[in-house]
């Protein structure tokens, strides 16, 4: 499989678009190199809850490698999105052109570093790399794949990944999120949740028993994109997805003016539900006399 970023990364194709040597490598050549910027954190978030996932062709007993080939300096947080993908058991290649940097390169990558971190001067030179990087590739995946119990079924339809997702008590800073687990218990979730017009993705981390969550801490009047991945040992089972708007905070209503003087005025209104303080702000009209 293969996916281009830059900041929204693109998958070019599934692990399961193609069978043979020779698509593939007709697929390779008829890449379009993918300009701009370089947020490698949201492409390899991307990569684990859109390419590793059982509908795009992850198997549950293969080995999940990642190959990332960077000429930059991510613009976002990598580490921490390759950490998540680490702490799954997907094993992390980092390979640096130009000006990428080595040691944001060696953070990504998976241990050992002597055997996951490679940099060039340029992209003609990545064609050095290819016959030792295979080498340890397919080492890497027979001593990992001798070491797994090969008895985990193949069968990864919906029997992992949960359903019915409902977003209940939506406030104006908090919602609750409940969903049926897949037939076979995950061994955790991993619940993402931003603002569908843009923001920093948070997540939190649940025990694969637990069936639901209270999101706190929201913006109000915003909409929010909440995605639920099932976390077993090998894979990452489809996410189930839902969008929902806090609500806006409550306004204060019906203000009113009394008691006016050469130099004071005193305002009245009926309170905002929630409300702690008010800020109030009174400037001279347009045309009027002097502040």
């Amino acid at each position: 499989g293969l996916s281009q970023y830059s900041s929204d990364p693109r998958t070019e194709w599934d692990l399961s678009t193609y069978s043979t040597r020779d698509q593939v490598l007709e697929a390779v050549r008829n890449l379009r190199y993918k300009g701009g910027n370089t947020f490698t954190g949201l492409a390899l978030t991307h990569v684990l809850e859109q390419n590793l996932k059982p509908d795009a062709g992850a198997r549950l007993e293969a080995e999940k490698l990642v190959i990332l080939l960077t000429d930059g300096k991510s613009q976002d947080d990598a580490n921490l999105a390759a950490q998540t993908l680490k702490n799954l058991g997907i094993e992390i290649f980092a390979i640096g052109v130009k000006n990428a940097d080595e040691a944001e390169l060696k953070q990504v990558a998976s241990e050992p570093l002597e055997l996951t971190v490679y940099n060039v001067l340029d992209f003609p030179l990545l064609s050095s790399l290819v016959g030792k990087l295979t080498r340890v590739l397919c080492t890497r995946i027979k001593e990992k794949s001798n070491k797994e119990n090969s008895d985990i079924p193949v069968n990864t339809g919906p029997q992992l990944s949960p359903t019915d997702l409902k977003i209940s008590a939506v406030t104006s800073k908090s919602m609750h999120l409940t969903w049926s687990p897949p037939l076979r218990p995950p061994k955790k979730y991993r619940i993402v949740y931003y603002p569908s017009k843009g923001g920093v993705p948070k997540e939190v981390v649940l025990d694969g028993a637990v069936s639901s969550l209270q999101l706190s801490n929201l913006t109000s009047h915003t909409e929010y994109l909440v995605s639920v991945f099932p976390i077993y040992d090998t894979v990452v089972g489809d996410g189930l997805r839902g969008v929902t708007s806090t609500l806006p905070l409550a306004s204060p209503r019906s203000l009113r003016v009394s008691e006016l003087s050469h130099n004071s005025i005193r305002l009245s209104w009926k309170a905002a539900q929630g409300a702690t303080q008010y800020l109030v702000l009174c400037s001279a009209a347009p045309d009027g006399a002097e502040d």
